[in-house]
């Protein structure tokens, strides 16, 4: 069974806007964070907090490399080898975490 695909866009007390992700980044809804990262325009950096997500594919890593300019990411260690497989560590910001961090701030 899949986790659906949670976004929630909030703001940081020092006016960083964050979208915190959650569930499963695939095929089927992609579209939805490319979305949600497009309607942070002319607000930058957003702070992407993936700590949540459980399983990222091809269709979502896409979707980072196109946003991979304004966003950093906060990412889980399971997010990690992906991450840098990919090539994405290498153009935008990736902080990681300990396994028993829960905020970003």
């Amino acid at each position: 069974m899949t986790a659906p695909l949670t976004l929630v866009a909030s703001e940081r007390h020092d006016g960083t806007p964050v979208l915190e992700v959650a569930g499963e980044i695939d095929m089927s809804n992609a579209s939805a964070l490319d979305q949600a990262l497009s309607q942070t325009t002319g607000r930058v950096p957003v702070l992407v907090d993936l700590r949540a997500v459980d399983y990222l594919d091809s269709a979502g890593l896409t979707v980072l490399f196109t946003h991979a300019s304004r966003i950093r990411l906060v990412a889980n260690p399971l997010l990690e080898p992906v991450l840098t497989i990919s090539g994405l560590v290498e153009v935008t910001t990736v902080e990681k975490i300990a396994p028993d961090e829960t905020s970003p701030d």
